[in-house]
């Protein structure tokens, strides 16, 4: 007699959904990113300009995603759509990529924008302890050098990371419910920053910002600083595909889907758009460039230190509930695949309690902590990056190629403006990478090295699980 085996349950409702998809994109990004985009933008049309372009490649990208999500409601988002698209193995590279690789060091990221914030309010926070100059001999043209600063952040991000793999361990529901009122906050704090800004008085007379690109500057350097202010957008609109990772729990999914991606992306696209126009009503154009906390110095600038203070203070609840969420989806990805006998049996098995994948969410907070303590985890953000639009590409390839292959297939949600939609997007996806890796050669290679160093696992457990099936057979 065979023994049931347990499955997640479907608590994700269409609030908590929503939540989910808001709560990721709204995050570290937009308080970190509008200087950098400001920086590398170098003016105010340019900025605007990738903030429009991202918000369009993300709704593209939900309109994809949600078909393939009410299509095949499974955990594992782009793991379940490459396996059934292409087959068990571009699946599982791209599970390996975002379990071993993209989500702990995102939410070691995460958890260090919050330190970050912190620091604003407790400066001993971001006290030097040790500092270690790092150079690879020979590869220094290569891989830039750098000094490794150990601080009381890194200890207080494990901390955190911590703190929300055991929320989410103890159940989906508290985990949603938890993530509906940490997005409440960070929504209310955002748009303090926006009617703060909108409805102050006036500033006083300055020059005006420089809307157009500097005179002078050749086609060639406009985009270039434009597709590098896009890659920071996009950072700032990661987090819409992370419902699909958790279709196997969310209710009704075949409606919420649809509603939560475009109807999240959507919201948050206008919310950015807000609060990028809110910066540059209070501050010049090079301030918010230099800024390293934009909304606590846009609060300062009107309402003084103790109104800062306390937008900090909203920040780093945002950053929380970015790495609730991020936490809640990301673990599903190492279950599914140790289920099928692709990964590490360590992430496999459902709590009989909680019905969470309580070993997956262990392994995953592990790396995570792993990553926040050694400091490195910037650096494979931008790794991150680079890897997971390669897949969010092929993740939308297999949807052009399912509507060949299994036209029958029940699809409750068609993609909206089929096949151009999803064709922009995966041009758009495709031409970020090369992007990125003509900027980031070192990087980028070492992203695809990491990637590739999968296949012999693959291909260890691929044979493993024939063996045993073969055995069992005989």
């Amino acid at each position: 007699m065979t023994e049931k085996r347990l499955e997640l349950v479907r608590g994700l409702g269409a609030w908590a959904s929503a939540a989910i998809v808001v709560g990721t994109m709204i995050g570290t990004g937009i308080f970190l990113k509008p200087a950098e985009m400001a920086r590398e933008g170098r003016s105010v049309c340019v900025v605007f300009g990738a903030w429009i372009v991202g918000a369009i490649l993300s709704i593209f990208g939900a309109f994809s995603f949600a078909e393939l999500g009410s299509m095949i409601p499974e955990a594992g988002g782009e793991y379940a759509y490459l396996r059934r698209g292409f087959g068990p193995l571009w699946g599982f590279l791209f599970g390996w990529m975002h379990s071993i690789v993209g989500r702990p060091s995102s939410l070691a990221s995460i958890s260090a924008g919050m330190m970050r914030f912190l620091s604003f309010l407790l400066p001993a926070v971001a006290a030097p302890l040790l500092t270690i100059h790092i150079a690879i001999p020979g590869f220094t043209g290569w891989i830039k050098p750098y000094d490794f600063v150990f601080t009381w952040a890194q200890p207080l991000a494990v901390l955190w990371i911590m703190a929300m793999t055991g929320v989410n361990y103890l159940g989906v529901r508290l985990g949603g419910a938890v993530q509906v009122f940490l997005t409440s906050i960070k929504i209310m704090s955002v748009a303090i920053v926006i009617g703060v800004a909108f409805f102050s008085q006036a500033p006083a007379a300055r020059a005006p910002d420089p809307f157009w690109p500097p005179a002078g500057m050749g086609g060639g350097a406009i985009f270039s600083a434009f597709l590098a202010a896009l890659a920071a957008a996009l950072w700032a609109y990661d987090g819409w595909e992370d419902l699909n990772l958790v279709g196997s729990e969310v209710e009704n999914p075949q409606k919420n889907f649809p509603r939560a991606l475009v109807g999240g992306v959507g919201f948050v696209a206008v919310v950015y758009l807000l609060f990028s126009a809110a910066c540059l009503k209070v501050l010049p154009f090079d301030s918010v460039a230099a800024s390293r906390h934009i909304a606590s110095d846009v609060v300062e600038h009107i309402a003084g230190p103790t109104a800062a203070a306390w937008i900090t203070l909203a920040m780093a609840i945002s950053a929380l509930g970015s790495m609730n969420s991020s936490v809640l989806s990301g673990a599903r990805v190492g279950y599914a695949m140790a289920r099928d006998g692709i990964f590490f049996k360590i992430a496999d098995g459902i709590h009989p309690n909680f019905r969470t994948p309580g070993r997956s969410l262990i392994f995953q907070g592990v790396l995570a902590s792993l990553m926040a303590l050694t400091g490195t985890f910037e650096e494979l953000t931008n790794l991150f990056i680079f890897a997971a639009w390669i897949f969010y590409a092929f993740a939308v390839v297999a949807l052009f190629r399912m509507r060949k292959t299994e036209p029958d297939l029940p699809r409750p949600y068609r993609c909206w403006g089929y096949p151009w939609v999803p064709g922009i997007f995966v041009a758009g996806a495709l031409a970020l990478t090369v992007n990125l890796w003509l900027e980031r050669p070192g990087r980028s290679s070492i992203g695809l090295l990491l990637i590739l160093a999968g296949l012999p696992f693959y291909r260890w457990w691929s044979t493993s699980g024939s063996a045993r099936s073969d055995a069992m057979k005989a």
